[in-house]
């Protein structure tokens, strides 16, 4: 299918999110049909919010947000300040939006616009909790087939958990949203804390994207700073993880990425390991493969990618 390939982006930001977005506005190759916000790092009304914001640092005022599910689907929303800040986007000081949220839910927006639009032709850039698209999913069924592809950040394997020893954040936050996707039959690209590990916000790849000498160059140098701190301490390493902008990178350049296709369940059940991906990657179990599981990255090659892109807004 011919570029520019059509995404929505479901969101939850939180700084990696908002680096996530600022690398598919740069990116021609990639046209953003609208952004969904998720509750998740922060509460839905900063979420929401924190898109805005970005959009307008990317001088893209034009592009449509709208505000999504305001908690999981059967579970308190968890939420991520310790790492985010109180904002959620907390480093930069951004103003406050100008631009409007729009009126339609998001799931609204992801039904009408994915049962409207040609099939195949929607690729959905999941960087938050995935309620906004099991909702969507469960109220109209007929989408499912119509999605191109899910790429989504959430879960693990060999790193384990960072929220408990066994669930990354996103997929603990909402399990049973994940457990829906996961078991949806659409296409599914998975960026787990594998790989966003490896790829690291050390100093010299912030000085880089500083050094851009830009508005958005300096934003996201110091929201990465700040986003930085936590990981840093928690795994006493140069930098920290930039999880979600792997899964824009991953549009753009695949050959960046390898992984391989495994079934993946998401635990429901046990609170000990509620919201834990249980990736088949040694194909143990007959069950069918649903997931591309994505292992392994090129940082260095990640991290010129976004700070080429970076540079264009």
């Amino acid at each position: 299918m011919p570029y520019p390939r059509r995404i929505i982006i479901d969101t939850d930001p939180g700084q990696d999110d908002a680096v996530a977005i600022l690398l598919a506005l740069g990116s021609a190759e990639l046209e953003v049909a609208g952004i969904t916000a998720v509750a998740g790092n922060v509460p839905l009304a900063l979420t929401e919010k924190n898109a805005r914001k970005i959009c307008e640092l990317a001088g893209r005022p034009d592009i449509k947000v709208f505000a999504g599910a305001v908690r999981p689907l059967m579970r308190a929303l968890v939420t991520a300040e310790e790492v985010h800040g109180q904002t959620g986007l907390n480093g930069p000081q951004l103003p406050e939006p100008d631009m409007p949220l729009q009126d339609r839910h998001a799931v609204d927006f992801l039904v009408e616009t994915l049962m409207r639009e040609e099939s195949g032709s929607i690729t959905l850039c999941a960087l938050g909790s995935l309620t906004n698209i099991a909702l969507a999913l469960v109220r109209e069924p007929r989408i499912a087939p119509r999605i191109r592809e899910i790429v989504l950040m959430g879960g693990g394997f060999f790193e384990g958990g960072n929220v408990t020893p066994a669930a990354e954040f996103n997929i603990h936050v909402d399990p049973h949203a994940a457990d829906i996707v996961f078991r949806s039959g659409v296409p599914i690209v998975m960026m787990p804390l594998d790989v966003t590990h490896k790829a690291l916000t050390t100093a010299q790849r912030i000085d880089a994207i500083r050094n851009l000498g830009t508005g958005v160059g300096d934003a996201v140098a110091a929201m990465l700073e700040f986003f930085e701190r936590f990981d840093e301490e928690k795994y006493g390493t140069d930098g920290g993880p930039l999880h979600d902008p792997c899964v824009i990178a991953y549009l753009l350049r695949p050959d960046l990425f390898a992984g391989r296709n495994c079934n993946v369940t998401v635990e429901t059940a046990s609170e000990l390991t509620m919201g834990m991906t249980v990736v088949d990657w040694w194909g143990v179990t007959n069950r069918p493969a649903n997931a591309l599981v994505m292992r392994d990255i090129d940082a260095d090659g990640f991290f010129e990618l976004l700070t080429q892109r970076l540079g264009r807004l």
